[in-house]
């Protein structure tokens, strides 16, 4: 007797938890979230090394006693693998006005981020020696302190060791339902 093999699924499978990748990417694109450019220097590639960009929107203070800040990357990502050796890097929180910044360094599947500073100004941390964008709300370098792998990300905790304020105009860029937005 022939069995028959059965139809595809067309829902998500969920977890063993009962929650699916889709299901629980809905309910956290309802999370609204400020979008920083999380910046580091290989000091290995090549002899003046070369700036390395990501745009994160899992970016939080921790604790203001001593001041720590906490970064999400996904595991094997070029800043996961950077900061695993780099111990200095920056973020910088981005306006609204700088949308073109965050969608730049989100881009997936780049080869190199050499280009994507080429007309962004900045200046480079006097510390982390890493770029610190011009126009940002608010830079802030940083030396990790901890690294705690959470399922396909690692949480970078880390010692906040100077603070910049460049631009005191604008509002936040934010994250909310999968596109960047302005405050209301």
């Amino acid at each position: 007797m022939l069995q028959k093999t059965p139809a595809p699924r067309s829902e998500p499978i969920p977890h063993a938890e009962g929650v699916s990748d889709d299901e629980f990417r809905a309910a956290m694109s309802r999370l609204a979230a400020g979008v920083v450019l999380v910046t580091a220097r290989d000091p290995d590639y090549g002899p003046r090394g070369e700036d390395v960009g990501m745009t994160a929107t899992a970016f939080m203070s921790v604790s203001l006693d001593p001041p720590l800040v906490l970064v999400s990357l996904r595991n094997g990502s070029r800043m996961d693998d950077l900061l695993a050796e780099q111990p200095l890097w920056a973020a910088s929180m981005l306006a609204e006005s700088q949308r073109h910044i965050a969608g730049r360094f989100a881009m997936k599947g780049r080869i190199s981020d050499r280009l994507l500073f080429d007309d962004i100004p900045y200046t480079r941390g006097e510390i982390s020696g890493a770029p610190l964008v011009g126009g940002a709300l608010a830079v802030v370098e940083c030396r990790t302190e901890q690294r705690v792998v959470a399922g396909d990300h690692t949480l970078v905790i880390a010692r906040v060791l100077s603070v910049g304020l460049p631009s005191a105009e604008g509002g936040p860029l934010t994250y909310f339902r999968g596109r960047y937005r302005r405050l209301a």
